[in-house]
């Protein structure tokens, strides 16, 4: 098997993560620059990343959120922001920032699993009062849209594997 199918294959979320885990400065940078990797709509790059290591921040977004409660336990959390204005003048990349937002967290997430760091997103676009959470307490204005926050850190557990191959999900076309 290939090293990218074994990132692929052992990759889990990680809701429990190492105390005082730290992640380094190289380590965010190599990161952000997988997110950035990305394919997105005619190139439109669409996307802000925030990256979160004051502890007051991430206690906030932990609190407005119900199931990133585990950015209580990480030094370091990562916001992807949707820039939709960046399409807005682009008749084929239009409306594509939601794709293309989610294939840079889907790089951030391998690219942690191959450095060996333990990663879990959450969702906060479409839920509005999510979105609207987010925003007041990151100061973002209502032309960036946060999609998502992932948290970075020391994986404490090895939650078996929930994803597989489904025939039943597969329909060829002939």
């Amino acid at each position: 098997m290939s090293l990218t199918s074994r990132i692929i294959k052992d990759r889990r979320s990680i809701r429990k993560f190492k105390e005082n885990s730290q992640v380094s400065k190289e380590q965010i940078h190599a990161l952000l620059e997988a997110g950035m990797m990305a394919p997105s709509a005619c190139n439109s790059r669409p996307w802000r990343f925030l990256v979160i290591t004051n502890r007051e921040l991430l206690d906030k977004v932990a609190e407005c959120h119900r199931f990133a409660k585990m950015l209580q336990q990480v030094s370091v959390a990562i916001v992807i922001v949707a820039l939709a204005e960046e399409q807005s003048e682009n008749e084929i990349a239009r409306g594509f920032f939601p794709q293309d937002c989610g294939a840079a967290t889907q790089n951030i997430l391998l690219q942690a699993q191959e450095m060996g760091l333990g990663t879990c997103w959450c969702g906060a676009y479409p839920k509005e009062h999510i979105v609207a959470s987010f925003r007041e307490i990151l100061s973002l204005p209502e032309d960036e849209t946060p999609m998502c926050v992932i948290a970075v850190g020391e994986a404490d557990e090895a939650p078996q594997a929930r994803g597989f191959y489904d025939a039943e999900k597969v329909r060829y076309l002939n």
